[in-house]
This record gives structure tokens, sequence and C-alpha cells, in this order.
């Protein structure tokens, strides 16, 4: 992907261009992890592949597993 641009508000809010979240399926509210690498930040999207991905993080279930049996078991 080409590279896009954009700027830091007053308040450290960056916009992602439309383009870089059509590719990623970046929807409204979803959570976003940031990580300092060298002089540069990742930003990595928060999926179940993510959660699932750190070694040893949690014991028992994964995160995913458990946040997918709550969504399941929401009485809303």
């Amino acid at each position: 992907m080409k590279t896009l641009y954009s700027r830091v508000s007053t308040k450290g809010r960056v916009v992602i261009p439309a383009e870089m979240r059509h590719a990623l399926d970046l929807q409204t509210g979803t959570q976003i992890a940031l990580e300092i690498e060298g002089k540069g930040i990742q930003l990595q999207p928060i999926t179940e592949a993510f959660i699932d991905s750190i070694p040893g993080s949690l014991k028992g279930p994964s995160l995913g597993s458990l946040r997918a049996r709550l969504h399941r078991d929401d009485k809303r």
C-alpha cells in the first residue's frame, strides 16, 4: 500500500485514512494496540487473532473465547 499521511490534533488524535480503514476492515469502536518501535509507532487492531497470538499472557481460556461467551450470554 502506498504511504498515506495524517496529522496529530491538539488533543493527540490521529485520523486513519479511509483507504487503510477499509483495507484492514476497521469499524467504528475497534480497539487498537499501540507500541513504540524504534522511532515509530505500530498500530494493531485488537482482534481475536491478535489476543490469541499473545503467548502466556493469560492462564486458562483465551480472552477471545471468553469475550465470545460473554457476548453470547448477554441478555440485553
